[in-house]
């Protein structure tokens, strides 16, 4: 069983009713180490998910150990994936979270298909691979593995400090397989970070992270993202922020504004007219038509960071070469034969919800 060693304060009779619909849920818990978050615990049918052929993202396949994430995140794009499971996107996303407690051996017995032919796959596309429910179910391990003894390369996205328990297991991976890992940054104000982000690490324990990553061997990329108009968005926060991007020993830099697709739109417009209402109007004329900033507010913002990108010596995220993120004997990095697993955003339409 899982949980060894921490005493479950109640096991759920009865699953909440999008749940109960779900034939593989072997049982819902709580624990006192998370208070106020229920974990459903289900035996995965599939581990790889495609990516629909549509999409503006360069790569076919992605892993969710996870559905719903404790971080909390007020402005998190994932939060109507809720609501196929009859859960609201907003505090039922962030205390109801579903773990694949089979998701490596499912995966090892997908990647082992003669028909899987190694495509990139990406982690921590949609939910945080390295939320604080791993640090019990330590579902990552089981993933590289599988990963890596396919010849699978693969990408990390999280804003975890637990990443670095697995950094041993991960330089171990890269010897084979490209392995790119980026650090998820957005808000460097610690009572801003506290509000918007309430249960992630703080950007000095992500930073921290950053740090021993590249100490490591890792070439790290940063996601500072999402940048938040009128509250992170000013000159001063950009530079400040770059500025201890560089010094952690990150290697690059993506960079976005806020979008808000329906879902995290609602929940992050009852946050500021809750929280900070002397900007509600002004995020209610930004968004008005739509999910992203239009395209003014953006051309404004890349123009403003742009050069201080450049500034601080950083590379452009999107711009980095294919290459394998751990050096070998020599000291060199290494280049995969296959692979280039980075998020991009692309604007569409959305209707109205502000």
């Amino acid at each position: 069983m899982r949980w060894q060693g921490q005493a479950i304060d109640s096991e759920a009779d009865a699953a909440l009713p999008g749940l109960a619909r779900i034939s593989n849920l072997t049982r819902s818990v709580t624990t006192p180490e998370f208070a106020g978050v229920t974990f459903h615990e289900v035996a995965a049918k599939s581990a790889l998910n495609r990516v629909p052929g549509e999409s503006y993202v360069p790569f076919e396949w992605t892993i969710n150990p996870y559905r719903g994430c404790s971080h909390a995140c007020v402005y998190c794009f994932a939060r109507n994936t809720h609501r196929y499971l009859d859960l609201d996107a907003g505090a039922d996303f962030d205390s109801q979270v579903i773990v694949k407690v089979n998701v490596a051996e499912v995966l090892r017995a997908e990647l082992g298909k003669p028909s899987w032919t190694g495509a990139p796959v990406a982690l921590g596309t949609n939910t945080d691979p390295y939320q604080r429910a791993e640090g019990r179910y330590k579902l990552m391990p089981g993933i590289i593995e599988a990963l890596a003894e396919s010849d699978t390369p693969f990408s990390i996205l999280t804003k975890g400090t637990l990443l670095r328990r697995d950094l041993p297991l991960l330089r171990e991976a890269a010897r084979s397989v490209d392995v790119q890992l980026a650090m998820s940054i957005a808000v460097f104000d610690d009572d801003l970070q506290q509000a918007v982000e309430p249960g992630t690490p703080s950007a000095a324990a992500r930073l921290a992270t950053v740090r021993a990553a590249t100490d490591a061997g890792f070439r790290v990329g940063v996601f500072l993202m999402p940048i938040l108009p009128f509250l992170t968005d000013s000159e001063e926060a950009l530079d400040t922020a770059l500025g201890r991007i560089k010094d952690a020993g990150a290697a690059s830099v993506a960079y976005t504004s806020l979008h808000l697709r329906p879902g995290a739109k609602e929940w992050f417009a009852r946050w500021l007219s809750r929280s900070r209402p002397d900007v509600a109007g002004r995020y209610r004329a930004l968004y008005r038509d739509g999910a992203y900033a239009p395209r003014s507010y953006r051309d404004a913002l890349a123009a403003r960071i742009k050069p201080l990108i450049a500034a601080h010596g950083l590379g452009r995220y999107e711009d980095e070469p294919r290459r394998m993120n751990a050096r070998d004997d020599n000291g060199e990095w290494r280049r995969p034969e296959r692979g280039d697993a980075l998020r991009r955003e692309a604007p569409e339409p959305e209707p109205t919800l502000f």
